[in-house]
């Protein structure tokens, strides 16, 4: 990522914003009106065929092939190609299904995916992203801290179970790449015997956490592990003395011009870092300006070059060696394609559809916020930046 220090910032997103409302959501003539808008302040023109390609997965999206879309969103060279809204009945929807009132019922319509009626929708595990970029700030004003220090040691105030050798040496960055050595079952969400779902009934979630045995040696293994991306968020509390929420409304949402997100709680009053923050498509596209910009925001750094970099380089190669497809993880961050140790794309990844994609390269964000859980779509709108716009974009360079 150092190549891209001196990278124009991408404009701030209230000028995006008046973008989006005029944009493109309801065909090519709204397209050109965006461009119009656009002409005396972009320099790039996005090629007639790329555009086709957008309006074509559009046009998918309305005819169902990709499932339950709430939004998408692409921008490229600080333009606006491309913010599509798309409603869905998810009060109809969530009749089939059990609706009990409780925020992590993933099926009750005040809940998921929209926050009680508002345009704030969940991210998920995207969240686990927000929470690295939260640590990394910490690191950056706490220089006593970094990603080598051993966790257990941090958490002297809990009485923790099965505190043998292999726990103790545990490090933050065997949590931040989800190779902890923790003993965790995160496969299947429709199984009660999941950890993940296990723990989100619980009423201690660090305690969940921290009591799970050791199957392994830290920082050897990849195994998706939510819980220890709670423990990441506790950690930033016990650096900062401050909740997660209100450091996130300090360092990142109010300097880039986030007003409105929610965020859950648990039980026990900490706050949900795995997957429980919920923001406008818009912001969340702010995120990954931040990063395709090495963490500067309006000419200020928010977050160190060098915490972007690592997070979002492959610290593991492949979390899946029996897939054919080679992806990376970072520090809570998906690299979906990497070459000789640089990321040529990074991503936030959450459940039902959130994704939030970077390309370096080509200057490109994309944003998909959906809500399948309970079907599984004819396509993956997780596959429609490599496999549809990218292509596009090399056969155009």
């Amino acid at each position: 990522m150092s190549k891209l220090k001196n990278r124009i910032q991408l404009l701030p997103f209230s000028i995006l914003l008046i973008l989006a409302l005029i944009g493109c959501k309801t065909g090519n003539k709204d397209k050109e009106a965006n461009k119009d808008v656009a002409s005396s302040t972009y320099t790039l023109t996005p090629s007639s065929a790329l555009l086709a390609v957008i309006d074509s997965v559009n046009l998918e999206i309305k005819n169902g092939a990709y499932g339950l879309i709430d939004r998408f969103m692409v921008i490229q060279n600080k333009e606006v190609l491309a913010d599509f809204k798309y409603v869905q009945d998810y009060a109809s929807i969530a009749k089939k299904y059990d609706t009990t009132n409780h925020q992590f019922n993933y099926n009750h319509p005040d809940w998921h995916p929209f926050y009680r009626k508002t345009q704030l929708h969940s991210l998920q595990s995207v969240t686990k992203s927000v929470t690295s970029i939260l640590l990394g700030i910490a690191f950056d004003l706490n220089e006593e801290y970094n990603v080598k220090t051993k966790v257990m040691p941090l958490f002297k105030d809990y009485t923790i179970k099965a505190l043998d050798e292999r726990k103790k040496a545990i490090t933050i960055e065997d949590l931040l790449t989800m190779r902890s050595g923790l003993e965790w079952n995160e496969d299947d969400y429709t199984d009660l015997s999941n950890d993940c779902i296990a723990m989100e009934l619980s009423d201690e979630w660090i305690k969940y956490v921290l009591n799970k045995p050791m199957d392994t040696i830290a920082g050897k293994r990849f195994e998706y592990n939510s819980g220890a991306s709670v423990l990441l968020g506790k950690i930033v509390r016990i650096i900062t003395g401050q909740r997660i929420d209100k450091w996130a409304e300090e360092k990142l949402f109010e300097p880039l011009g986030i007003s409105d997100y929610y965020w859950k709680k648990t039980p026990d009053g900490e706050i949900d870092t795995e997957g429980g923050l919920y923001l406008k498509a818009e912001d969340l596209a702010k995120i990954g300006a931040l990063f395709l910009n090495n963490g500067v925001w309006n000419n200020k750094q928010i977050v160190s070059e060098s915490w972007v970099t690592a997070s979002v380089s492959p610290v593991v190669k492949d979390v899946n060696p029996n897939n054919n497809r080679q992806i990376g993880y970072g520090y809570q961050w998906w690299i979906p394609e990497h070459s000789n140790g640089e990321s040529k794309i990074f991503a936030g990844n959450g459940y039902g559809g959130q994704f939030l994609m970077v390309v370096p390269e080509h200057e490109l964000i994309v944003v998909f916020n959906g809500w399948n859980i309970n079907d599984t779509p004819e396509k993956s709108s997780w596959r429609v930046l490599q496999d549809r716009i990218i292509p596009e974009l090399i056969t155009n360079k």
